[in-house]
């Protein structure tokens, strides 16, 4: 059996082993073009763990009440059960590896599809929970 357990270049792609609970992303989050923030994922909170190390640019992302800037070469990690969101607050593109639980990845599949439905009820059937929506 193979599994697809690594990726030579992983810029824009997603490594996710079937069977495995974690997920590894190379997303780029555009600049905003107007003076409200381009949010990258609404406002919420799941059980799993997130982190994010940003390979360029800067993300701008909250957690709890807080907020925390994370420039090239930063990192940030948002324990499970606490709410969270992240924009680029810049004026480039930034780019980012997102580490995330296999139940979120899923759940960012789903958003993504034509066909999703209420995004609260899509939120509650992935274990998450959509906050000030």
């Amino acid at each position: 059996m193979s599994l697809d357990v690594h990726a030579a270049s992983l810029a824009g792609r997603v490594l996710a082993p079937p069977g495995s609970n974690i997920v590894l992303a190379e997303w780029t989050a555009e600049a905003a073009t107007g003076p409200e923030p381009l949010y990258q994922a609404p406002l919420h909170k799941h059980e799993d763990d997130e982190a994010w190390y940003v390979l360029s640019g800067v993300l701008r992302i909250r957690v709890g009440e807080d907020e925390v800037e994370v420039p090239a070469g930063g990192a940030a990690v948002v324990p499970g059960g606490t709410p969270h969101t992240y924009w680029n607050p810049g004026s480039e593109p930034a780019r980012y590896l997102l580490v995330m639980g296999a139940r979120t990845y899923e759940l960012i599949q789903a958003i993504h599809s034509p066909d999703r439905g209420d995004l609260r009820d899509l939120f509650t059937k992935y274990g998450a929970e959509l906050l000030d929506y």
